[in-house]
């Protein structure tokens, strides 16, 4: 295990034994911090004795629901998460808004009139001609984006490696269609858009899925492939770690006197990592007004992130029922919910410490 450091400046260096960063923070050396995606760290508080780095590889697993990240250099494995995507959440509140905004529109003309006279809105472009990434996929991409970013400063990343799903073109009709033959799923689409994000954090590589299997195989690492929704390591952080891995090991062809052949060139070794299971907080954002009316047509206000109080929805607190995050309020008290975001309970206000304000994101 291996704790990030960072100089001075905020410029990462190599990562530190977790003995020898105790010492540093016993000492007045460094300062322990904690980063968005979860990750503790140590900032010199002095001069490094050196800003010599080897090579640390992130290695993204992309999905529709679930993506795997894993950190890895040649001797050890950083640090890997189990990321649950907003994919489905999106696309419902899309669904749900539509509904919403065409029955705004419904309330607000009087049918009793001549058509012509009508107050109907005329459209102000053509919304149909655009090429824009679906609100749901880039959600999505965002969410790994996020990370990247938080790792890329903590790490002296030499390379990100994302694995690419790879689409063929059907002769008989000439349109694109996918590797297994059934069509495009969500994750290939906006890969492109993906890869030209990465690049501006460092040069990206792209793996493909049976490369990452061809790697975990021989690194004899297993995965779960029953239960994908499974936040363990052996779901999708597992295939982060062997697209990373795949960096510093290579299957190839050889040639030698009187024998030709293949084998796999290099090492690395796959070690014990902290594992991160991430979302976003899952509390509802504003809403002009509830999509279902109560007695009399009135349609109150509903979601947003903040509270009658001096906390936020997505704030990391204290109570006395335990560490968890804001979840909701009533005039008196605060909901504290776990990671999860099951409830931890009701409390009074005043008995809530504020720990962290919200980043955005859920760490368990």
């Amino acid at each position: 295990m291996r704790i990030p450091v960072v100089d001075i400046n905020h410029e990462p260096l190599m990562p530190t034994t977790p003995a020898r960063a105790r010492k540093w923070i016993a000492s007045g050396k460094a300062i322990k911090h904690w980063s968005n995606c979860g990750q503790f760290y140590v900032q010199l508080a002095v001069e490094p004795s050196g800003y010599a780095v080897q090579d640390i590889v992130i290695g993204i697993d992309p999905g529709k629901k679930y993506s795997g990240v894993g950190v890895q250099s040649v001797k050890f494995t950083l640090y890997t998460a189990h990321l649950i995507l907003p994919f489905q959440t999106v696309r419902d509140r899309m669904d749900n808004r539509r509904l919403m905004r065409r029955g705004r529109r419904g309330r607000r003309i009087n049918r009793k009139v001549a058509f012509s006279k009508r107050a109907h809105r005329q459209k102000r472009f053509a919304n149909r001609r655009q090429a824009k990434l679906a609100p749901s996929i880039r959600a999505n991409r965002q969410l790994e984006l996020r990370i990247v970013s938080d790792l890329c400063k903590l790490y002296p990343v030499a390379e990100i490696r994302y694995e690419y799903v790879r689409a063929d073109v059907d002769l008989t009709s000439g349109r694109k269609k996918a590797k297994s033959g059934k069509g495009f799923s969500a994750v290939m689409v906006g890969q492109r858009w993906m890869l030209k994000q990465l690049e501006q954090f460092a040069p990206v590589v792209k793996i493909e899925g049976y490369q990452t299997s061809k790697t975990r195989k021989h690194l004899g690492l297993s995965k779960n492939k029953a239960d994908k929704s499974s936040s363990e390591f052996n779901t999708h952080a597992v295939d982060g770690v062997s697209i990373a891995a795949s960096h510093f090991i290579e299957y190839r062809q050889y040639h030698k006197a009187g024998e030709d052949g293949a084998d796999w060139f290099g090492s690395v070794s796959i070690t014990s990592a902290p594992f991160f299971v991430i979302r976003r907080p899952p509390y509802s954002r504003r809403q002009l007004h509830l999509m279902v009316p109560t007695k009399g047509g009135i349609r109150r206000k509903y979601g947003g992130s903040t509270t009658r109080h001096r906390v936020r929805k997505g704030d990391l607190v204290k109570s006395p029922k335990g560490i968890g995050y804001v979840s909701g309020d009533t005039e008196k008290q605060i909901s504290v919910s776990e990671a999860n975001w099951k409830r931890l309970g009701q409390i009074t206000a005043s008995k809530v410490q504020l720990i962290r304000r919200s980043n955005g994101l859920i760490v368990a």
